[in-house]
């Protein structure tokens, strides 16, 4: 039997589906009474459980103080068009922010014309933006299983339009991109310069749905802004929005279908700043071995240094990443880096960064003031290499053998200790092998899928063997010169027993090769050489044979 309902006044009568129902719903809104078997409480009928409150209890915005529509989400024909947000609902990052990525990426003075553009208004700081730089559709990380439901809903018939605050161009771009919208709306897209947020999209999706012949609409959004436009809908989803926003949403809206977003965990936040690569940081600690010093305020003072440099290096893999999105989007391991993927938003990485980046130097002030400007040095140059110098050849393996060095020599800074400039020139070498190596693993996986040019960087797959020449004859040279130091002066002065370090050359000859061997097998998989050394057990027990044979060297047997 069809559904009824009767009207008296203000009160409606409650329809059931099914029956016919005949008594009112004198309690109105907040429950009401029908007739199933007796009269009895029950939860607010369907009818009236679509019907949103009034949007003056969110923002008034007249004449759309009330929904069009109300059709219980249930009975919601296929024809009734569904609305959907870009920016944090059908993707997990927001377009804005990844345009302004981009446009910093081109040129870091561009973050100057930016702040120029903020007079002209947020939809003519969008249009300048989009005129300057877009995000490519196909690297944007969606919300996967939002999409397939679009994709079903789009297979029934249903008409799906995608509706944001973006620039307009952007919208029609991942509309066209994923092929299942009918329509788009966006900002600057009439050229009136009014940004489609909150009462403006809501009024706009209205005025959409209704040169359309509809009365009625769906609407997907993520955000508090959104509320506004829910109110207006018959039909609510939720993709990917915080917990308070589910909450309001349901109060006015019971019936809403959530998508619920994957909570930011702690491990997440790690892998963000990237603790395993503190490790390299222990190099600090190099000076202070090397020179056999036990003096604890030494150690004290180089693991604040040590932590110093942790935050300062999590600060700028952040920027790194945050500059590399679309490379690490295209590569098969990095796609699922916690930025890449989404995981974590570029405006609280943006935050996150600059406060490890003001405690970095609040720690490096309390070592010394050398120290400090030792760590201003690693940080320009590491945000230097992030914005230019990775995609230049040659100078950015250099450059990442240098930042090695750089944390020996700040690790001899915070401690006063001497530096000697046989560790350094050994280091030099060594590091620039590694930094080889990491570069042949990812044109190694570049020649496995056939491909020719690496994203972001300046080599080409037939680069590979020239690589690989410098590499290992940089490796070689590192244990020539610890060689030519066994039979130094300083050795002599330093050592009880200096003729025991000729036992330290061949095993880290044979550390060398096995490592550049590996590579060459494709066992590295595209892995910082040290995060892989951390893992093989090998290069512990070569860890340890060192730590032996200079012991020996020391005090002797």
């Amino acid at each position: 039997m069809p559904r009824a309902s009767w009207w008296n006044g203000s009160r409606p009568w409650c329809g059931q589906p099914g029956r016919w129902a005949w008594w009112p719903c004198w309690c109105w809104p907040p429950r009401c009474t029908g007739w199933r078997g007796g009269f009895r409480p029950r939860p607010r009928c369907a009818r009236v459980a679509a019907r949103p409150e009034p949007l003056s209890r969110i923002t008034p915005s007249p004449p759309f103080a009330r929904s069009a529509a109300l059709t219980h989400p249930a009975t919601l024909p296929d024809t009734c068009p569904l609305y959907v947000d870009l920016d944090g609902t059908l993707t997990l990052s927001d377009t804005l922010h990844e345009s302004a990525m981009l446009f910093v990426r081109r040129n870091p003075l561009n973050l100057l014309r930016m702040l120029a553009w903020l007079p002209s208004g947020k939809a003519g700081f969008k249009q300048r933006l989009a005129d300057a730089v877009r995000p490519d559709p196909a690297h944007l990380p969606y919300h996967e299983a939002f999409v397939d439901h679009l994709r079903a809903e789009h297979a029934r018939g249903r008409p799906l339009v995608l509706a944001s605050a973006a620039d307009a161009r952007i919208v029609r771009e991942v509309a066209d991109h994923l092929g299942v919208f009918d329509d788009t709306i966006g900002t600057n897209a009439q050229g009136d310069g009014v940004n489609l947020s909150r009462a403006n999209k809501r009024a706009a999706i209205d005025a959409h749905a209704r040169a359309h012949g509809h009365t009625a609409w769906a609407y997907a959004g993520n955000s508090r802004d959104d509320l506004e436009v829910w109110a207006g809908s018959a039909q609510a989803i939720a993709v990917n929005a915080p917990s308070g926003v589910v909450a309001s949403l349901q109060r006015e809206q019971p019936s809403a279908q959530v998508f619920e977003r994957k909570p930011l965990s702690l491990k997440t936040v790690l892998r963000a700043i990237r603790l395993k690569q503190w490790s390299k940081n222990g190099l600090l600690f190099v000076p202070l071995l090397a020179a056999h010093s036990l003096d604890p305020a030494l150690w004290g003072a180089v693991l604040i240094a040590f932590i110093a440099f942790g935050l300062c290096a999590s600060a700028t893999y952040l920027v790194n990443d945050l500059l590399d999105l679309p490379n690490d989007r295209a590569h098969r391991i990095k796609r699922h880096r916690p930025l890449a993927s989404g995981a974590i938003g570029i405006v609280p990485a943006v935050l996150l960064g600059a406060v490890m980046l003001a405690l970095a130097f609040v720690l490096a002030f309390q070592v010394s003031t050398a120290f400090a400007v030792v760590l201003l040095a690693y940080t320009v140059t590491t945000l230097a290499y992030s914005l230019v110098l990775k995609r230049l050849a040659l100078i950015d393996v250099l450059v990442l053998s240098g930042l090695y060095t750089l944390r020996i020599g700040a690790g001899a800074v915070a401690s006063g200790v001497d530096l000697s400039n046989w560790l350094l020139a050994i280091s030099i070498f060594l590091f620039l092998s590694l930094a080889l190596i990491k570069r042949c693993a990812e044109l190694e996986e570049l020649e496995d899928e056939d491909r020719t040019l690496a994203p972001g960087r300046g080599y080409q797959a037939r680069d590979l063997a020239s690589l690989r020449a410098m590499g290992m004859a940089s490796g070689f040279l590192s244990v020539m010169v610890l060689a030519l130091y066994i039979d130094s002066q300083n050795s002599q002065k330093l050592y009880a027993h200096p003729d025991a370090l000729w036992l330290a050359a061949p095993v880290l000859l044979l550390w060398i090769m096995r490592i550049w061997l590996k590579t060459g097998r494709r066992e590295l998989h595209g892995e910082d050489p040290l995060q892989f050394a951390l893992k093989d057990p090998f290069s512990w027990v070569t860890l340890l044979v060192m730590g032996g044979i200079g012991l020996v060297a020391t005090v002797g047997l």
